[in-house]
């Protein structure tokens, strides 16, 4: 990706927004912004073990985001602590905005995972997406959502996802 770095030592804070309230925010170092894609990294911002079953999000941690200011999803590569890729965490979100150094994307609830070998590809949490109600509120973004998941599988099964992040 062609991008202007971002500043050394910079710390931005991401805010994850869902149903009109901050679900977390979080410190991140800034990768890079091409005016499209922001990219930055932060280690997991949880104080506990987070087990999905699927795979284990620990303290040690470390996840390169990438937000799309014209997509409907972020792709988040998760490394463990000594480096190894465990793969990647697709939240389905409306398109980032980036204020000063705040970055604020609001989650849409559904989710994909794809293990690093890319043979596990996972839908989540489409019954959380249905029960939010978006479909009856905004319909045009509930369909763009589930274009978007859509989207990201189809890559993610066909091409993988480190072509779409590096």
């Amino acid at each position: 990706m062609s991008a202007r770095p971002a500043d050394s030592g910079a710390t931005w804070t991401v805010t994850l927004v869902k149903a009109g309230r901050t679900k977390i925010r979080y410190p991140a170092e800034p990768v890079a912004d091409d005016g499209t894609r922001i990219s930055v990294r932060a280690p997991w911002a949880a104080p506990d073990v987070r087990d999905f079953g699927f795979v284990r999000f620990e303290p040690g941690d470390v996840l390169t985001e990438h937000y799309w200011r014209d997509r409907w999803y972020a792709v988040k590569e998760v490394r463990g602590a000594s480096g190894e890729l465990k793969g990647w965490y697709c939240d389905i979100t409306r398109p980032a905005v980036l204020r000063g150094t705040g970055l604020v994307v609001e989650d849409l609830d559904l989710d994909l995972w794809v293990s690093a070998d890319g043979a596990s590809v996972l839908r989540l949490d489409e019954d959380e997406f249905e029960a939010s109600g978006l479909a009856g509120r905004d319909p045009v973004a509930a369909e763009a959502a589930v274009r978007a998941l859509d989207g990201l599988e189809h890559l993610a099964r066909t091409e993988g996802l480190a072509g779409l992040v590096t």
